[in-house]
């Protein structure tokens, strides 16, 4: 599990690490771009902002499952959506080392264990 958890942490380093110049220089405004390399039915388009959204998705509906679609389990299902893999790292990282190397807890959360 500590591998798991030095991983996570450089998941949040390096993301954040690379999108505070993205930003700086861009601005947060993505949506736009995004839509148009969708609209355009390109590889870009496809891989990073299609399939990507489905994955953020994916990782929503996870998390949001995970906490027996509660309030607090849609909140963070939200942000695990417009966070990405830096919302992610984190909240693995956290309940990671709430489950203490309980895998099956870590998955399907304190409740279903």
């Amino acid at each position: 599990m500590t591998a798991f958890r030095i991983f996570l942490a450089t998941i949040f380093v390096v993301t954040s690490v690379y999108t505070a110049p993205v930003i700086a220089n861009h601005g947060m405004g993505f949506l736009p771009v995004a839509f148009d390399d969708i609209a355009k039915m390109g590889w870009p388009g496809q891989f990073d902002d299609l399939d990507f959204t489905f994955m953020l998705a994916l990782s929503a509906l996870w998390v949001s499952w995970r906490h027996q679609f509660s309030g607090a389990g849609l909140a963070l299902g939200l942000l695990a959506l417009v966070g990405g893999a830096t919302f992610l790292s984190v909240y693995l990282f956290i309940v990671a080392g709430q489950s203490k190397g309980n895998v099956k807890e870590l998955l399907l959360g304190k409740a279903r264990a």
